[in-house]
């Protein structure tokens, strides 16, 4: 019976296999060799480690790129002397940077967040739906992994969707309820809707009421009623149609509910409830269809139940980080 390896362990061999991968003094291969002899579970802990090694390469640099260019935005934002200089990972110490750095901090290794959230007026951790009053008495409630900005000096009322998604139960008052989301805006008087952020651009839904939707600044609004939705990509809209909208908004009580959605969505939504990361690292079941209504509070309960349906693999590194194929 293998023997398991302690946290720590864990990440003492991610720690060796990012040295061993970057020419190695003969000093290091026998302190390595030591180490991996004084206890079966730094053998067990080592295997881990390639496996996950071997599995995450491809997501591994991704995300690594796109942490340091999103760190580099956050250093503009700052503007610190160091913004003329981008961070930039390759080869074995891309991997080992994005995976030890995140293993060890989980959700709090996450440049892109912290853009989204230099100047956000509001913001909910992953995991967490939080409902928030604002100075006018509309209330908007933010989906887990969220963030806003807020602006009423402008003579209307408006919101910039930084991350995220957020319901909004927009009180009446006479002036413009404004909700922007990428490259487009939601506008309103009085209402209640879903703003989304996608990866190019948002989609909205309306609970109640009447929502103009504009997809970019050049672009045709659209009138939404109660029961309709529209997306829009790179401030192009997509065409409008009808939604179920109490089920699309279910996640406010705590359930995501999909039909034949693909499983990739459904893992990106997971994404957002739990306090780490979650690698896709097959297409083809990422295509696969999923239908059901899902618990958002227990991520890792949802990817039980769907790998007893499907049968993909999971591996999982200190609690932090769940690896899909």
């Amino acid at each position: 019976m293998n023997a398991s390896p302690t946290p720590d362990q864990e990440q003492a061999a991610l720690a060796w296999l990012s040295l061993l991968h970057d020419q190695p003094s003969s000093g290091d291969q026998a302190t390595f060799s030591r180490w991996l002899r004084a206890d079966p579970a730094h053998v067990e802990a080592y295997s881990q480690a390639q496996v996950l090694w071997e599995l995450s390469e491809v997501p591994a640099r991704k995300l690594a790129d796109e942490d340091a260019l999103a760190l580099q935005g956050y250093l503009n934002a700052m503007n610190t002397p160091t913004r003329s200089r981008v961070l930039r990972w390759s080869g074995a110490m891309a991997m080992a940077a994005c995976l030890l750095v995140m293993v060890s901090m989980g959700a709090g290794w996450q440049p892109s967040r912290w853009v989204d959230d230099f100047g956000a007026d509001y913001v909910t951790a992953p995991g967490e739906v939080k409902t928030i009053t604002l100075a006018d008495q509309s209330q908007v409630t933010l989906d887990a992994d969220s963030a806003i900005a807020v602006d009423f000096s402008h003579g209307e009322r408006h919101i910039q969707l930084r991350r995220g998604a957020g319901f909004f139960r927009v009180a009446h008052t006479g002036q413009s309820f404004v909700v922007g989301a990428g490259s487009g805006e939601a506008r309103v008087l009085g209402t209640q809707f879903e703003v989304r952020l996608q990866p190019a651009g948002a989609q909205v839904t309306v609970l109640s009421g009447r929502v103009g939707v504009t997809p970019s600044k050049q672009g045709q609004q659209q009138i939404l009623t109660a029961g309709q939705q529209v997306a829009y990509v790179d401030g192009i809209a997509e065409p409008l149609h009808a939604v179920d909208s109490e089920s699309r908004l279910a996640w406010r009580d705590g359930w995501l509910n999909y039909y034949k959605a693909p499983l990739a969505d459904v893992l990106k939504d997971l994404g957002r409830y739990y306090p780490g990361r979650i690698l896709l690292l097959n297409e083809e079941m990422g295509a696969k269809r999923v239908s059901g209504s899902f618990p958002s509070k227990d991520p890792q309960a949802v990817l039980n139940a769907l790998q007893a349906v499907l049968g993909f693999e999971q591996h999982q590194l200190l609690g932090r980080m769940i690896v899909v194929r």
